[in-house]
């Protein structure tokens, strides 16, 4: 499993996010997100945005990662259903960002930011990530 929604509160929209590594929870959680603002499975990969978060640790990195990815949807006017990490360092990465032009009816709902309510990533066999958004 990707990822699941676990929480639906009226401002905000929670969901949990897992991976084998840190890559793939980064992907996943990119994924979920994306789901949320907009109907990803009709976004097709025809553009790419180049992005680069950084924090002071995973859960930071996690953080600014899915803000830079709002921010990406809103400065660039794209929907995004496709990330590809090109480099990953335990504070930064870089990554692409592949999707297409806005358009209302492939639209879901706006995402503002992420929140710290209940936001935790936690190391187990693998990676899980709680995840809170306002809506």
């Amino acid at each position: 499993m990707k990822y699941k929604f676990v929480d639906k509160i009226t401002s905000d929209v929670m969901f949990e996010a897992y991976g084998k590594n840190l890559g793939e929870l980064l992907v996943n959680a990119a994924e979920a997100l994306s789901s949320v603002i907009c109907q990803i499975e009709k976004i097709k990969p025809k553009k790419k945005v180049t992005v680069t978060a950084r924090g002071k640790d995973e859960k930071d990195l996690l953080f600014n990662w899915l803000e830079e990815i709002i921010a990406a949807v809103d400065v660039n006017e794209m929907f995004f259903s496709k990330f590809v990490i090109k480099s990953l360092k335990k504070n930064e990465l870089v990554a692409e960002l592949h999707g297409e032009d806005m358009t209302p009816e492939k639209g879901g709902t706006v995402v503002k930011s992420v929140t710290y309510y209940k936001f935790k990533l936690e190391k187990n066999d693998g990676y899980t990530a709680t995840v809170s958004a306002d809506i």
